[in-house]
């Protein structure tokens, strides 16, 4: 493939382009092409674009051939939103910008392994429908997985669209509310119920659930099954979990739903393939240890998506799976070789960063967009952040112990559940682990209960002298604070509490 010459050709054609066609121009392969002035740069750009791609067709292609035009036309009209994995490439584009070698790679990485996935759980909706479930997010599926059921994790693919599609939930947050749900409610769980409501998620054998991570997460699936008329199996996380007769309580519950699970679906417990997953997501954990020492190297060898989405999709949605291990092998491979070549993830690093709670999904890409205009490494968030122990796998009651510690210990409900101190300890933690320079809130609007703890937060970062950002937002609807809003928080922050001036001037359009 001859990468300078399509450079060349794609830098011509970029002179006299309109407009309004700019933004979608600079998110594409060729605008990628236009910024790069690294061949090597641009051969890792194309080969992940053009894998996603792959990923993407082979999932329409295939159900063409198997189930023919009919039904694939069935099926898209069904799951409409499938059409906005189109734009994966364009979400790769804008995660990559400005970035180069080893870090450009793993944020390819991140995209190409979740298409991948992405592909593996539609297929299972479509092949297998028999064997499905709904599952809340915060309930990990290892235990279906062994028992050969699939789970649709009922919230994941509803906070992963945005990502691609800023405005996509919009549309599914107003039909919610025109069906009466409460506006002040977070818009995470109106999107979900609006997915519902227009008939465009899975609907599955039987619903689990639990009492995570907060009351609207928990009672929104007392509208799910009304709507979808299913079994339903509640697991109940006691309130103080951090002590060992909340663990016995949990893995009880998770033994009765295992019962409740083979009494209502056709799975059955494989206990072997159970250790098969949990090895395999211990596996993963101690990759990604790895790669939390790495990160405390100054400057950081990879950090951002490599760190909280590689975490946030493949822990909760595909944990124990071969791919999810061949992704954070190659993660950890790509880390150690800028170790060794002395490269690092954002030139020049000049602030370390924590993002704390969720993370900007119809905005992720101000990361990307710090990073050039302050030298900004995101180290860590606090959906990855954790301290969880690996999976005793010798007996079936050990491995049910470390999964029900694993579950009580959730994003989210780890910091959002219990004293004061489940929410601020980790924070100071953390700050100390990696050496930061600053700590920034993710405010989601509809979060009320970590809106409750700014004040307190507040405090303790003037005692400790801690640089502390409160970024206010809506986690994924754009009209309550705008991607422009957004940005001016962060300079006005930088600005006047860290002294800092931008490196580059603007941030991304499209």
């Amino acid at each position: 493939m001859d990468i300078q010459g399509m450079i060349t050709r794609s830098r011509t054609l970029a002179m006299g382009i309109p407009s309004k066609m700019k933004a979608f121009f600079q998110n594409s392969v060729a605008g990628f092409l236009i910024e790069s002035k690294n061949i090597g740069d641009s051969a890792i750009y194309i080969k992940y674009w053009a894998l996603t791609w792959a990923a993407i067709f082979k999932l329409i292609l295939k159900l063409l051939f198997k189930k023919g035009p009919v039904v694939l036309v069935r099926e898209l009209m069904h799951y409409p939103w499938l059409f906005v994995f189109l734009r994966a490439t364009g979400l790769m584009r804008r995660f990559t910008r400005g970035r180069k070698g080893h870090y450009l790679e793993s944020t390819c990485l991140i995209v190409y392994y979740i298409a991948l996935t992405v592909v593996q759980i539609m297929e299972n909706i479509f092949y297998r429908p028999e064997r499905v479930i709904i599952g809340e997010d915060l309930v990990t599926p290892e235990i279906p997985f062994a028992m050969g059921l699939h789970t649709w994790q009922l919230e994941d693919f509803g906070i992963l669209l945005p990502f691609i599609y800023p405005e996509f939930a919009q549309k599914y947050i107003d039909a919610s509310e025109n069906e009466g749900i409460n506006p002040d409610a977070c818009s995470f769980v109106k999107n979900a119920a609006g997915m519902i409501l227009k008939g465009h998620m899975p609907k599955g054998v039987a619903i689990i659930s639990s009492n995570m991570p907060c009351d609207a997460g928990a009672t929104i699936y007392s509208f799910v099954q009304r709507e979808y008329n299913v079994p339903i199996y509640r697991l109940d996380v006691p309130y103080n979990f951090y002590n060992d007769r909340a663990e016995d309580l949990f893995t009880k519950d998770l033994k009765e739903m295992v019962k409740w699970l083979e009494q209502h679906t056709p799975g059955r417990m494989d206990w072997n393939r159970l250790r098969e997953v949990c090895k395999a997501r211990n596996r993963m954990m101690e990759l990604e240890l790895e790669l939390w020492e790495m990160l405390r190297i100054k400057p950081a060898p990879l950090a951002a998506e490599a760190m909280y989405l590689s975490h946030m999709w493949f822990f909760y949605v595909v944990p124990g799976d071969k791919l999810s291990v061949s992704l954070f092998e190659k993660l950890v491979d790509l880390a150690r070789k800028n170790l060794k070549s002395e490269a690092h993830a954002v030139e020049p690093e000049r602030y370390r960063a924590v993002l704390w709670n969720p993370p900007f999904p119809h905005y992720p890409y101000i990361i990307n967009d710090m990073e050039r205009a302050y030298g900004i490494t995101l180290i860590m968030d606090s959906m990855t952040y954790n301290r969880h122990k690996f999976i005793d796998t010798s007996t079936p009651d050990s491995m049910l112990k470390g999964l029900a510690h694993i579950m009580m210990q959730g994003p989210m409900v780890r910091h959002t559940r219990g004293p004061a101190e489940n929410y601020l300890d980790d924070i100071f933690r953390i700050y100390k682990q990696f050496d930061l320079d600053m700590v920034w809130i993710a405010n989601h609007v509809g979060c009320k209960s970590g809106q409750a703890m700014n004040g307190i937060l507040r405090e303790k970062c003037r005692e400790m002298k801690i640089p502390l950002l409160i970024l206010d937002y809506d986690l994924i609807d754009p009209r309550i604070v705008s991607h422009e809003g957004m940005v001016r928080q962060v300079d006005y922050f930088m600005e006047n509490v860290m002294r800092a001036k931008r490196l580059e001037g603007r941030i991304q359009e499209g």
